[in-house]
């Protein structure tokens, strides 16, 4: 039997981020949405495959991204997880973050 998988990678512009907060435990969370726009085959034929994503990073990551803005090109890479123990909406959580345009960081 294979093992569960959950692997995400991305390419988006970021379309909003909300502050820096941290846990009671003390680990910096940023929360942010990017949206993305690319052409995709589906059962042969072109498709424009468009969506906004919610995503969290913490840590390292979060601070990272404390300097990000609104339209800044980035490429993601992660896992989904539940919003919540309410909302089974899903959330990538960040564990790579690399910025595409005008920045030459990431990590």
């Amino acid at each position: 039997m294979t093992a569960p998988q959950n692997r995400l990678a991305i390419t988006g512009s970021i379309i909003e981020l909300e502050q820096l907060r941290h846990t009671p435990a003390g680990v910096p969370v940023l929360n942010f949405r990017i949206g993305h726009i690319s052409e995709q085959i589906e059962a042969g034929q072109a498709r424009k495959a468009e969506c906004e994503l919610p995503v969290v990073a913490l840590g390292e990551l979060a601070r990272l991204m404390q300097g990000a803005r609104p339209g800044d090109e980035v490429r993601l890479t992660g896992f989904l997880a539940a919003k919540s123990l309410k909302s089974k909406q899903p959330v990538l959580h960040v564990e790579r973050i690399e910025f595409t345009e005008g920045m030459n960081h990431g990590i």
